[in-house]
């Protein structure tokens, strides 16, 4: 019986942590942007450029823009209706730590945090070049409050 009691509670924590997130991601998700955001394939989040960038920075917004940019956006801001915006709370690396970015190019992912569907996994880019393009999204992330 408290066995019982205890899933219970659980998944009510649970359920409850999950509509909080889905609620705050919603929120925060549109907040700062105009309603261009509502239009497909429009930017999700606003994104505050580094007045810098490491050269491996560097070299993965390049590899990004060729390959990331059409569903993440342009400096991983999102697009509406096509993907998810990378510079936001949900992939600070605490909690999508840089192997799940490594894992989602290599094996594909399915949609937990967000309504696009599944991402598949990405061909053609080599061990180097995740590194690279998850070091252009970490140095977006701190410029913008993230880390």
């Amino acid at each position: 019986m408290k066995t019982s009691i205890l899933i219970a509670v659980v998944a009510v924590i649970g359920a409850a942590t999950i509509y909080a997130l889905r609620n705050d991601i919603d929120e925060n998700s549109n907040s700062s942007l105009s309603s261009s955001a509502q239009v497909s394939g429009g930017p999700i989040v606003s994104v505050r450029i580094a007045n810098e960038f490491t050269e491996t920075a560097q070299v993965g917004k390049r590899i990004f823009d060729a390959t990331c940019a059409d569903c993440h956006g342009q400096n991983a801001a999102g697009r509406n209706t096509l993907g998810p915006p990378l510079i936001h709370k949900i992939y600070e690396p605490s909690h999508h730590a840089d192997a799940a970015f490594i894992r989602a190019v290599q094996y594909g992912v399915q949609a937990h945090h967000w309504n696009f569907g599944n991402m598949p996994k990405q061909e053609g880019l080599t061990g180097g070049d995740i590194k690279s393009v998850i070091r252009y999204i970490r140095e977006l992330q701190r410029a913008n409050g993230i880390d």
